[in-house]
């Protein structure tokens, strides 16, 4: 059986690049055809829950003072009881020693890193963080941040857009930090079993190597399955485990900056030693309304909801086409436009005709070895807003491609 293999590519200057500052690039001193609507960019524009106002009004005497960096009691608590609510953990997971506060997800996958290059033990080799194939950017930046060498996983439909494992060997995993994995998977939705969890956990552990979970659409399913997560796999044992997530996708709210990560007790010990002296805090005011919405199921269920009442609408729009698949989780569509020119092409023409911002898949991807990108063939449109907006942008999307 042929596996697809990692591979290893020294970035290029557009790989440091974001892939909004690139798109921005491709479209500058463009008209758009129609008025301009994006489906670039993954914030969700669902309402605001109703209590975020009240909340935050009764807290803003904590903006007078530094917040502490580890987090409240109170909101560490909140996490650590959401965890325990949301997923069948072998134990709880301890408010105190593993939980901390982050200032948004992406700062803590990045920071988190450069602790796991200070932490592991000597690597055979020259040191790599292995990443998913599309990737989010923030993976690359904390490769580049902890000096390793960064390997991408393709993900492709062949392996159910997740990495393969099997194509993983001992000789790259010994000398791995750590293996960073999204489940749901940005941008195409794959949900990782629990069969695929454990296996990955296990080579992590046999070779000392973390495993850095990005879960931030993990209430973004779009089945009735919840997705697995890695805690509960870790059955009570979350040695060189790290679960990150944020309130960004789960209750709509990617301004409040306010995230977490979970799991490692000395990992953490040594990662909130390094965020008191570079990281941000989160002020007490936002984890106060994160308290209030980790305590609140309502409104995640009712926008969970809405983005299956949006790929209802994508099911019968798109039918097979573009190659699409209605997702497991998270929002977005990955669209294989090869026979439009490729994602480049499709996103100008959809710019052009239809005023509609998307992004190509190539801006979220790594080259191989071969110096081709995978995600060149595909586009990535975000379904974040309301119904209605978001029948228009696959409307737009249909009338501009067909």
């Amino acid at each position: 059986m042929t596996h697809t293999v990692p591979t290893s590519v020294p970035p290029s200057s557009d790989d440091r690049r974001s892939p909004f500052v690139r798109l921005a690039d491709l479209l500058a001193g463009i008209a758009p055809g129609r008025p301009a609507l994006s489906a670039a960019v993954g914030e969700p524009q669902h309402a605001q829950p109703d209590f975020v106002g009240p909340v935050l009004a009764g807290a803003l005497a904590g903006f007078g003072k530094y917040p502490r960096m580890e987090g409240t009691p109170e909101f560490r608590a909140a996490v650590a009881g959401w965890l325990g609510r949301r997923y069948q953990l072998a134990r709880p997971v301890d408010a105190e020693r593993e939980v901390l506060a982050l200032n948004g997800s992406r700062e803590g996958l990045v920071n988190a890193a450069f602790i796991a290059a200070r932490r592991v033990k000597a690597r055979a080799g020259k040191p790599v963080m292995l990443v998913p194939n599309p990737l989010y950017a923030a993976y690359r930046a904390g490769a580049e941040v902890a000096g390793c060498e960064l390997v991408a996983m393709p993900t492709t439909l062949k392996s159910g857009w997740l990495p393969d494992l099997d194509a993983l060997d001992d000789a790259l995993l010994a000398r791995t930090v750590a293996v960073f994995l999204a489940s749901p998977a940005n941008p195409q939705g794959a949900v990782a079993s629990r069969a695929y969890l454990s296996r990955l956990l296990e080579m992590t552990r046999a070779h000392g190597a973390y495993l850095f979970a990005d879960e931030c659409y993990s209430e973004i399913y779009l089945g009735d399955e919840k997705p697995t997560g890695i805690l509960e796999v870790a059955q009570g044992d979350y040695s060189g485990v790290l679960s990150f997530n944020s309130l960004s996708k789960r209750s709509s709210l990617p301004g409040l900056r306010c995230g977490f990560v979970a799991g490692d007790a000395d990992f953490l010990k040594d990662f909130l030693a390094f965020r008191g002296i570079a990281a941000p805090q989160v002020p007490e005011p936002l984890q106060a309304v994160a308290v209030a919405a980790l305590g609140d199921e309502a409104h995640v269920d009712a926008s969970r909801d809405l983005y299956k009442a949006k790929f209802d609408i994508a099911d019968r729009m798109l039918g097979n086409r573009f190659g699409y698949r209605r997702p497991q989780g998270g929002f977005f569509l990955w669209l294989d436009v090869a026979e439009l020119g490729g994602g480049e092409a499709a996103a100008l023409r959809l710019w052009k005709e239809q005023g509609l911002r998307t992004v190509p898949g190539g801006y979220l991807s790594s080259r191989d070895a071969d110096g081709t990108n995978p995600g060149d063939p595909y586009l990535r449109v975000a379904m974040v807003h309301d119904l209605a907006t978001s029948e228009e942008v696959l409307n737009r999307l249909v009338a501009g491609l067909t």
